[in-house]
């Protein structure tokens, strides 16, 4: 049975669940922005306590990466994600999820081959061109400022 690709689209169609983007992008923004804010709590809360900007940022950085990754070992991340979509893509938070989720599917199949072979199976393209990028934006600057 051949499928033509208008026939194909059709049955894409019918079997897409219907979405509203005005509610998928609200709810983002809702839980991207309580990510944010929890982030600045936390940021609050560690300067009250004593540490300095550097300090309290990275204690903010850390503590988000552990609850995004309690939350993945939990299966409770990608409930939220299931409804927010993007908003749990706040890069730290998402970060932690793509390294986490791997690591966690994979690791019937041993330390080696298993979690640490697919560890970085989402994040790793991520980092690559992220590290790509960010050379080829400083030999732009080097050569604008030379």
């Amino acid at each position: 049975m051949k499928t033509t690709p208008e026939k194909y689209k059709d049955m894409v169609e019918k079997s897409s669940p219907n979405s509203s983007l005005p509610i998928n992008m609200l709810k983002a923004f809702a839980v991207g922005g309580f990510v944010c804010v929890l982030g600045e709590l936390f940021g609050m809360l560690y300067k009250h306590l004593g540490a300095n900007k550097e300090l309290a940022g990275a204690l903010v950085a850390i503590t988000l990466i552990g609850i995004a990754t309690l939350l993945t070992a939990a299966g409770v991340f990608d409930k939220i994600a299931r409804h927010a979509g993007a908003g749990t893509i706040v890069p730290i938070t998402g970060f932690a999820n793509a390294v986490t989720a791997p690591a966690m599917e994979f690791q019937s199949e041993g330390r080696i081959l298993g979690t640490g072979a697919n560890i970085f199976r989402l994040a790793g393209p991520v980092i690559v061109y992220g590290v790509g990028l960010a050379v080829l934006y400083g030999v732009i600057y080097w050569l604008i400022k030379r």
